[in-house]
């Protein structure tokens, strides 16, 4: 392939490279983390485009470098339109270009939404076995049952497989319902069940995953949650700053999730310090951190940015893939 294509991949040959490779997405995004967590990385911060008088919808650039054997550059550009969903259309859409650090020249274009929800599942059940310390809980808690949480369930069973009852919440009752028959038909066996409110859910579950569109935080009590409890706080913005603050705080990166109005950031602005933030996975991952503080009954929270870092990771992933299989499609001569 000459300097002056690009190969294009659209959504279902990203599926096809995907699938059955979930423990090589983890291996990825673990080096991901190491790497970023090392220094191996340039990370801007996330762009927000928002629209007048739209505190829902919006588009997010993730530009990022990512060394240390990766060595490419890029961008996620994706768009959150929830009401996508009642449009018979997905809530995300992605595109994702890929950089030669050398030349600066973009040399792929990927369909980015299954990137993402991908790299997003891998990471919270990296940090779920890291947390769980690869004790699989005795119930899993889905407070949200979009695309994300369907996939954090995919992955989280690859890693910890004997998680076998679930307990589910949505606001909307008929999306549960859906989600829970193919868990039933999916995990012939297991306990899966519609809760109905999410204060049940967190009172039964020692694992809980976030995946909402919670735009400011709607659940400000967890004194009901088992102790020691570990929630994958996906979606970013469902817990009150108050209830951060009584947590145990693991992030990926303090610097990202300290913006855009984030639950931790709001804790931030609460406290006025980051103090209450005890770590990133990066340091449990390299062992200079804990997987539990001390007080093993708190509720630990992983409060995950996105890190587009993540991205690259596993896009690399996918295009070595595709170039091995000969897959996509070339447009030769794309620059002048």
């Amino acid at each position: 392939m000459s300097d002056n294509g690009v190969l294009i991949l659209r959504a279902e040959e990203v599926a096809r490279l995907l699938a059955g490779r979930e423990l090589e997405v983890v291996a990825a995004v673990e080096a991901s983390y190491r790497a970023h967590g090392r220094g191996y990385s340039s990370l801007p911060h996330s762009t927000f485009l928002r629209f007048p008088g739209d505190e829902v919808n919006r588009i997010i650039a993730l530009p990022a470098f990512l060394g240390d054997g990766f060595d490419l550059a890029g961008v996620k550009w994706i768009a959150s339109f929830p009401g996508n969903l009642a449009r018979n259309l997905e809530r995300a859409s992605a595109l994702v270009v890929l950089n030669s650090p050398q030349t600066g020249r973009p040399f792929a274009v990927l369909e980015g939404s299954r990137i993402s929800s991908q790299r997003t599942a891998a990471s919270a059940a990296l940090a779920a076995r890291v947390l769980l310390r690869a004790r699989a809980p005795a119930a899993l808690g889905l407070i949200g049952t979009g695309l994300i949480n369907s996939e954090v369930v995919h992955y989280l069973l690859k890693l910890l497989p004997d998680i076998r009852r679930f307990l589910l919440f949505d606001l909307d009752g008929q999306r549960a319902a859906r989600f829970c028959g193919a868990l039933e038909e999916a995990l012939p066996g297991a306990s899966v069940e519609v809760a109905p409110s999410p204060d049940d859910v967190l009172a039964q579950c020692p694992l809980v995953s976030f995946a909402t569109t919670a735009v400011r935080p709607h659940i400000a009590d967890l004194s009901r949650c088992p102790p020691g409890a570990v929630h994958l706080h996906i979606s970013l913005r469902d817990l009150a700053p108050e209830a951060i603050l009584a947590c145990d705080n693991v992030v990926d990166d303090p610097d990202h999730v300290c913006r855009a109005q984030t639950s931790v950031h709001l804790a931030e602005q609460l406290a006025g310090h980051r103090d209450f933030i005890r770590c990133s996975l990066w340091q449990l991952l390299e062992d200079t951190a804990p997987a539990k503080r001390v007080d093993d009954e708190a509720v630990t929270v992983f409060s995950p940015f996105g890190l587009g870092v993540l991205d690259l990771a596993v896009s690399k992933l996918v295009y070595s893939q595709a170039v091995a299989e000969g897959l996509g499609t070339w447009i030769p001569s794309f620059f002048a």
